[in-house]
């Protein structure tokens, strides 16, 4: 079967009507180019940090963190009078890998931290394309190598700790796991992977599906991916820490949450990696919500897609940090 070509508009699964009505009014734009970086990057489009914190019992402490070839900015979460060791949650936020900080996104991981008696780490890996890859992986690699070592002082159970992320930081995430396996690191209790960033090669029927159109469109995509790997994109140059669907050997990784929509361009590589963790014996969850557009739980998350979404990821949070 041949492919559409790129000029055609080719028939794809419509948005959830109640989510299309909400992306219609949406004030961000279907398609980001490289000269949008920077303004995006200067207006926020998340609730500062003190907003969250302000209904959510918790204390919040900033580290830096050696990474390599320079330094970055944590923030550690703990909840406020905590007594007793808990899990662990290892957070990177989404973006595109070139927008985006450490609470991009954070919400419901506070949430977790406050249900599980958990600590959250999360960080600001440097973006691209100013530190194109590996720098963004590498300091997503060496956060999570710290928190692992300071699991004593930050009161984590050291056998706990649940490797999450958004969008390019879900990509980033399945990455740090594949580096841990390799480097003999630190290994993650599980991943938790919610709509990751997988593939540079944009090849799958959902990247042609959802061109511009969408929460993150094709061409944002490209401009993400280009941003990262420059000329490399696409080319067996690229490493698989930081395109994960790239990866020839999945084996001996810890158990996923993979989540998706059906209506995003990030859908089918998606699927492909969950059904590759099966094939090489790591468990994995799976779910694809039908109508979905890209992190569509986190833009509106008061529709029943989202709240049937969200309670499913619960769901499995709470069997993974409780069993």
């Amino acid at each position: 079967m041949t492919a559409p070509s790129v000029s055609q508009t080719p028939v794809r699964p419509p948005y959830d009507p109640e989510l299309g009505a909400l992306l219609a009014k949406s004030p961000l734009p279907a398609v980001l180019t490289p000269d949008m970086i920077e303004p995006l990057r200067a207006a926020p489009f998340t609730a500062p940090i003190e907003e969250v914190l302000a209904t959510r019992d918790l204390d919040h402490k900033v580290v830096t963190l050696t990474a390599p070839d320079g330094d970055v900015t944590a923030s550690v979460f703990t909840p406020r009078g905590r007594t007793t060791p808990g899990p662990g949650i290892y957070f990177l936020h989404g973006g595109g890998f070139i927008i985006g900080d450490r609470f991009t996104g954070i919400e419901n991981i506070l949430d977790y931290a406050l249900e599980h008696n958990a600590v959250v780490v999360s960080i600001d890996y440097r973006l691209a394309p100013e530190y194109p890859d590996p720098v963004p992986v590498e300091d997503a690699y060496a956060g999570f190598v710290w928190t692992a070592a300071h699991a004593d002082e930050l009161g984590i159970d050291p056998e706990r700790i649940l490797l999450a992320g958004t969008s390019a930081g879900g990509g980033l995430a399945a990455g740090v796991a594949l580096l841990a396996r390799d480097r003999q690191g630190p290994k993650a209790l599980a991943q938790l992977l919610m709509s990751p960033m997988l593939d540079d090669r944009d090849r799958t029927a959902s990247t042609l599906q959802y061109a511009s159109t969408g929460s993150w469109s094709r061409e944002s995509n490209s401009t993400g991916w280009n941003a990262l790997l420059g000329d490399r994109r696409t080319s067996d140059a690229v490493s698989p820490y930081a395109a994960p669907a790239r990866a020839t050997d999945l084996s001996d990784l810890p158990p996923a949450f993979i989540a998706v929509g059906s209506a995003e361009v990030f859908r089918d590589e998606d699927v492909a990696y969950a059904s590759r963790l099966w094939a090489d014996g790591v468990q994995a969850e799976l779910h694809v919500w039908a109508g979905g557009f890209h992190i569509f739980d986190g833009a509106a998350p008061t529709a029943a897609l989202s709240q049937a979404s969200l309670t499913a990821r619960d769901a499995w949070v709470r069997r993974t940090l409780t069993a």
